[in-house]
C-alpha cells in the first residue's frame, strides 16, 4: 500500500512538473515560483516575491480542471494551494492563468495530464460558503441579504485591518508615504470640501458603513447628518461611536434602504461612497431619480463608486466576486452612470478618478490583514480570511492595470432658474 502511494505521488509529481512547463513557463513571469507538496521547487530554487504552494498531488487538477475563475479561487479558499508572501504579485499571472483555464481544445495534452492527477474532495462544509440568495434581484429584501452577506461578518474583523475610523472605501493619498489613517481623513475632508458643507445643513450619507463620514462632517463642518446602511451591526457600532464622540445631537445612523427614504424634507447635500456598486444597472434610473427628489433645488450629490472599462463585458454571475464577495454587485462604465444621472435632470459638475489611490488603499488593507492573521482568526474562519485576502489583492491589481476605476462624480440639482449655486472654480477644494 505504501509502495502504491509512493508510485502515485511520483507520477503526480512528474505530471505536475510537465503541466507547469506546458502552461506556466510560456507566461514568462519572473516574480512567481511554485513549491510542490514534497518541497520540490519550480522552475528553479531562485527566490521570488511570491510562491504558489501545491498542498497535495491533485492540487493542479483542483485548480484547473473545471477551467473557471471560480474553481481556481475555490482551490485557494479550500487549501488545495496556498499563496506565500506578496499575494498581489501573483496577479501578474492573471492573464496567463485565464488563458490557461480556457480553450482546452488547443491544450488537449495539458488537459489530459490533469485527469491523470488524483482527485481530492475538499471539505467545504466548515467555513464561509458562497452566497445563497433568493427572490427578485435587487429587490429590497434580496439587496439586504446581499449586503449583509458581505458586511455582517464581524465588526471586530474589520476593525483589525481598517483605519481607526473604519472607512471601508478608497482613501486619498496626497503622497504615497501617507499613513492609511491620514489618507482616510484626507478623503473625508476632500468629500466635505467638494460638497461645500456649511453649518446647519442637512447631509444624507447613503451606505454610510460605520459612520465615519457623518461623524467627520458633523464634527468639522457643523452639519446635521443622517447615515443609512442595510447592516444592523454596522449601525449599532456607528451609533455607539457617535455617542462616545458626543455627536448624538448632530448625527445618527439608521438601518434603511435608500428607496424607503422620506422625500418630504429635502437635504442640502447627498453623498454615497462605495454603495453604488450594489445598485444594479437596471436600477440606475431609479437610484438617481430618488437622489434628485431627496435634494433641495441647488443641492449637491457626490456619488463615489467603482466602474469597469466600457470595453470590458459585465462580470459573470459565476465569478468569484459574485459567489463569495459581493453577490449581485454590478460595475458599470462611468459613461453609463453619468448618462443615467443626466437623464434624471442632474447636472454633472465634476468627475475625478481616484484609481491609483484605490490601488494603494488596497495594498494597505492586504498588508494589515496579513499582519493581523492570528487575531483575525479569532473572529472569522480560514476561508473568510482567504476570501478577503484574495479579493482585495485582486482588486489592487485591477486598479493598477486599469481594469477597474473609481470615480467621484459631483452632481447638482439646479434651481428653478437653472442656477447651480456653485462658485466658478474649484479653488476652495484645495485651500491650505
Amino acid at each position: 500500500m505504501l509502495r502504491e502511494t509512493t508510485d502515485v505521488n511520483l507520477d503526480a509529481k512528474k505530471i505536475s512538473l510537465e503541466f507547469l512547463d506546458d502552461i506556466f513557463k510560456p507566461i514568462n513571469v519572473q516574480t512567481v515560483g511554485v513549491r510542490l507538496w514534497d518541497g520540490t521547487l519550480w522552475p528553479d530554487a531562485a527566490p521570488r516575491p511570491v510562491t504558489l504552494v501545491l498542498r497535495h498531488p491533485g492540487a493542479l487538477r483542483a485548480m484547473f480542471q473545471a477551467g473557471t475563475e471560480l474553481a481556481l479561487a475555490e482551490a485557494y479558499l479550500y487549501d488545495d494551494f496556498d499563496i506565500e508572501c506578496d499575494i498581489i504579485s501573483v496577479f501578474e499571472l492573471a492573464d496567463g492563468l485565464s488563458n490557461a483555464t480556457k480553450g482546452w481544445g488547443s491544450k488537449l495534452n495539458a488537459a489530459h495530464k490533469l485527469l491523470k492527477l488524483p482527485a481530492r474532495k475538499a471539505d467545504r462544509k466548515n467555513g464561509r460558503g458562497p452566497a445563497n440568495l433568493d427572490g427578485k434581484i435587487h429587490s429590497i429584501r434580496r439587496d439586504r441579504k446581499a449586503v449583509t452577506y458581505h458586511y455582517d461578518v464581524s465588526n471586530d474583523f474589520y476593525r483589525l485591518w481598517l483605519d481607526s475610523r473604519m472607512i471601508y472605501s478608497c482613501a486619498y493619498f496626497k503622497s504615497p508615504e501617507m499613513s492609511l489613517d491620514d489618507a482616510q481623513t484626507a478623503k473625508l475632508e476632500h468629500i466635505c470640501r467638494k460638497l461645500r458643507l456649511q453649518p446647519g445643513q442637512r447631509l444624507l450619507d447613503v451606505g454610510c458603513g460605520w459612520g465615519g463620514l457623518v461623524m467627520y462632517a458633523a464634527e468639522h463642518y457643523g452639519v446635521n447628518a443622517l447615515g443609512i446602511t442595510l447592516s444592523q451591526p454596522q449601525a449599532d457600532l456607528a451609533n455607539q461611536r457617535i455617542k462616545a464622540a458626543g455627536l448624538s445631537d448632530r448625527c445618527r445612523v439608521e438601518v434603511r434602504d435608500y428607496r424607503q427614504l422620506d422625500e418630504s424634507q429635502p437635504y442640502d447635500a447627498l453623498v454615497s461612497v462605495g454603495m453604488f456598486e450594489h445598485v444594479g444597472a437596471a436600477l440606475l434610473p431609479a437610484y438617481f431619480k430618488k437622489a434628485y427628489t431627496l435634494l433641495r433645488p441647488g443641492g449637491v450629490f457626490l456619488n463615489h463608486g467603482i466602474a469597469r472599462r466600457a470595453t470590458d463585458p459585465p462580470e459573470s454571475r459565476g465569478s468569484f466576486s459574485n459567489a463569495y464577495v459581493f453577490p449581485d454587485g454590478e460595475l458599470e462604465p462611468i459613461s453609463e452612470s453619468l448618462h443615467a444621472a443626466e437623464m434624471e435632470k442632474f447636472e454633472v459638475r465634476d468627475v475625478e478618478s481616484l484609481r491609483e489611490h484605490y490601488e494603494l488603499t488596497l495594498r494597505h488593507w492586504v498588508a494589515r490583514l496579513e499582519a493581523q492573521y492570528e487575531q483575525v482568526r479569532q473572529f472569522v474562519d480560514e476561508v473568510t480570511y482567504r476570501v478577503w485576502r484574495l479579493y482585495m489583492a485582486g482588486s489592487s491589481h485591477g486598479f493598477r492595470s486599469g481594469r477597474l476605476n473609481v470615480y467621484q462624480s459631483l452632481l447638482v440639482r439646479p434651481d428653478e432658474n437653472g442656477s447651480s449655486g456653485l462658485p466658478p472654480t474649484r479653488a476652495d477644494w484645495y485651500r491650505d
